[in-house]
């Protein structure tokens, strides 16, 4: 298969994957829980839990990165993808392409199966605000790892913006979650460079999208014992953040391999 045909395909096998993720997400439906939750939530806590986001954002984003590259094998990933890369520059085929997905892929449970025992153990001692942090902190590790596994730097102003766009549109529904994908899907097109929000923008923005999509779980995993479902919950919201996660940065490696191969003709 020429090299050419074999990105096409996959770009459009991609194009399905992120239909289906959309599709997934196209209503939000309320449970008997969710209702039951809204009408003993404290007027402040989503305030509170709004603020605390915020500044977990800004504090790793400041201070915690370095901290956050301690935790994994940087010079195994960077070398993994560079032989990935050599590969798919030799021959091209399509499963040169996948291999970068699948990867990828792999990163995302580790990272969901952290999330849930720890947010599962705070839970049970009745922590839910000051997990926030920690959460966060997961969540922003699988995202670093999932963009080395493309081969892009997370520590950048611009890599800052991208990720902030991931993870508050991750977490949107129906007219609003398309509007959002297609936004990045326009910035992965043109370059990261013609976004004009400032971080502080996006941070607010992922903030609140997590803060609304937790908040009942997070009050509840503030009870002893009863937390740990709050706690376990923080599973759903990582998959669902680092398969949205992967999705973008696939299309964004495969949008660039793609102009690179024009470039060559």
């Amino acid at each position: 298969m020429k090299k050419n045909d074999a990105i096409y395909k996959e770009i459009e096998s991609l194009k399905r994957t992120e239909a289906r993720f959309l599709s997934k997400y196209k209503e939000k439906r309320d449970t008997k829980l969710d209702r039951l939750l809204a009408e003993k939530i404290p007027d402040k806590l989503e305030e509170t839990l709004d603020k605390a986001f915020v500044k977990a954002f800004r504090i790793i984003f400041s201070k915690g990165t370095i901290i956050i590259e301690k935790t994994y094998p940087m010079k195994k990933l960077g070398d993994s993808f560079d032989k990935d890369a050599q590969k798919l520059s030799v021959y091209g085929r399509r499963r040169d392409l996948k291999r970068f997905g699948y990867r990828a892929g792999g990163t995302g449970v580790v990272h969901t199966m952290a999330s849930t025992l720890v947010g599962t153990a705070m839970g049970i001692v009745g922590v839910g605000i000051p997990d926030v942090a920690v959460f966060t902190s997961l969540l922003l590790r699988n995202i670093y790892e999932i963009s080395m596994r493309y081969g892009y730097d997370y520590d950048t102003e611009q890599e800052r913006k991208f990720v902030l766009r991931i993870i508050a549109a991750s977490l949107q529904y129906g007219d609003r979650i398309a509007a959002a994908d297609k936004e990045i899907n326009t910035l992965i097109e043109i370059g990261q460079i013609y976004d004009e929000k400032t971080v502080d923008e996006l941070i607010e923005e992922a903030a609140i999208a997590m803060s609304r999509a937790l908040l009942y779980m997070k009050f509840l995993q503030g009870i002893p014992i009863v937390g740990a479902v709050g706690g376990a919950y923080d599973f759903i919201y990582m998959e669902r953040i680092g398969d949205y996660a992967v999705l973008k940065y696939r299309r964004r490696f495969l949008i660039d391999h793609k102009k690179e191969l024009e470039l060559e003709k």
